[in-house]
């Protein structure tokens, strides 16, 4: 049999670290070698143990998960590093991903989500794995074709006072053939057909605080 894959854990909580060893040690193929309650314990056990994986938490009392991964991954490329996070939104998601992780897991997620995770990891350590990633990615796909250019967003506040594209290109001095451009591109990032619809999305989405309600 092959030996079993070396695990370090690192949370500065005592008791979940105690629980994630339980659940860990019931896996024949992965062991404990190691718990860490900070980040320079978990960098100088890291140096001693030279573990096949680490799983980190994110929110640490001297830094965060993501300065573990980021000063073991220029050491080495073969480590797996796992993030695990109570605060498990995009920009987290996308933090570990670009820090050099190889796995993203909740602290809601079930046990074996984590253990599946470490296996992983240990297999693929530059292959990032996280089950909301595909949410996320939608999510700022979304975001970035939506995203107005400064002339655009100047050119919307004055469609939510309610000009038209003649006093719009007045205002702004532009030609009225170049303001009704400007509309055009408006009206097809917001996936709007007309100014009603792109003021509405506009106001979901964060662009603009408010609209009067005669000019919907």
């Amino acid at each position: 049999m092959s030996s079993p894959t070396t695990v370090l854990l690192v949370d500065d909580h005592e008791l979940i670290r105690s629980g994630l060893a339980g659940v860990f040690d019931l896996e024949e193929d992965m062991t404990i070698v190691g718990t860490a309650g900070s980040v320079a314990e978990a960098l100088e056990m890291y140096g001693d143990k030279q573990p096949d994986v680490v799983v980190a938490d994110l929110q640490l009392q001297d830094g965060t998960g993501l300065d573990i991964v980021r000063s073991i991954r220029k050491q080495s490329n073969t480590v797996g590093l796992v993030v695990l996070t109570m605060h498990s939104g995009d920009d987290q998601i996308f933090a570990a991903m670009q820090a050099g992780a190889s796995g993203f897991v909740g602290k809601d997620a079930p046990s074996g989500e984590v253990v599946r995770t470490a296996r992983h990891a240990a297999v693929s350590p530059r292959s990032f794995v996280c089950a909301g990633l595909a949410g996320a990615m939608m999510r700022r796909s979304a975001s970035e074709s939506t995203r107005l250019s400064e002339r655009e967003h100047e050119v919307l506040v004055l469609l939510a006072d309610g000009l038209g594209a003649a006093a719009i290109g007045e205002k702004l001095y532009l030609s009225e053939s170049t303001a009704k451009s400007h509309i055009a591109r408006i009206y097809q990032k917001l996936g709007a057909q007309n100014r009603a619809q792109a003021l509405v999305t506009a106001m979901r989405i964060g662009l603009l605080s408010s609209v009067r309600p005669s000019n919907l």
